[in-house]
């Protein structure tokens, strides 16, 4: 991916951190942040922000049973998401090129792109 397409990706996303009860969300393009409940309320609030701006997708680590209910209501309002690995965001963090990479002889980076990833 070349930079420019990177940089795009990057503008036309929301990252939301999810837990017990709230859901705090930043919008890279334009760097608003907002907190919202985690519950049906807050969702519905979530999905009028999102509706807002031209944002492509919403990307969030699973949490255990707290990002489900939010999965769903992002799933019924066609909203499209992608769930990321924990360890793996925490090592592409870090800079860890090896993150979440097959260690099998000819995957290259194939390995560390799109596993443990849904959209």
């Amino acid at each position: 991916m070349t930079s420019k397409g990177a940089e795009k990706m990057q503008n036309d996303t929301i990252g939301v951190d999810v837990s017990k009860d709230h859901l705090d969300a930043h919008r890279l393009a334009d760097g608003a942040s907002r907190r919202f409940a985690n519950d049906k309320c807050g969702h519905r609030a979530f999905m009028k922000w999102f509706a807002q701006t031209p944002v492509q997708r919403v990307v969030f680590e699973p949490t255990g049973p707290y990002h489900r209910a939010f999965e769903r209501a992002l799933g019924a309002a066609g909203v499209p998401f992608v769930k990321v690995n924990p360890r793996q965001a925490r090592r592409f963090a870090r800079g860890d090129r090896q993150a979440g990479q097959d260690r099998s002889p000819g995957c290259g980076d194939a390995g560390a792109h799109g596993r443990n990833v849904r959209a």
